[in-house]
């Protein structure tokens, strides 16, 4: 059992399962997808790596994109079957800002 499913349904990894889990209630606060810079911003991650991870999630069928249409992400899997969304702890620096 991966990402708590069962055996019959989609797979996806434990990060991909956070991924999937922002987008839906991503989608639920705003009513449109998230940008990759959302997803960017709430993980604490850089563009590519967002823009792997949704590669990645399109290759697996765990999600759908429209070519050349921002926020066009549609997910795939039912809703149920995502992880509850844990809160990203947040990034420390030895660097000082002011």
């Amino acid at each position: 059992m991966l990402g708590g499913q069962t055996p019959a349904g989609p797979s996806f990894t434990e990060k991909q399962g956070q991924y999937l889990a922002f987008i839906w209630a991503y989608m639920q606060i705003n009513r449109q997808p998230p940008a990759e810079r959302d997803m960017q911003r709430y993980f604490g991650v850089t563009p590519p790596s967002v823009h792997q991870m949704v590669l990645t999630l399109e290759r697996s069928g765990l999600i759908r994109r429209q070519p050349g249409v921002a926020r066009s992400i549609q997910l795939l899997v039912d809703h149920d079957i995502l992880p509850k969304l844990q809160p990203v702890q947040p990034i420390i620096t030895s660097a000082q800002r002011y």
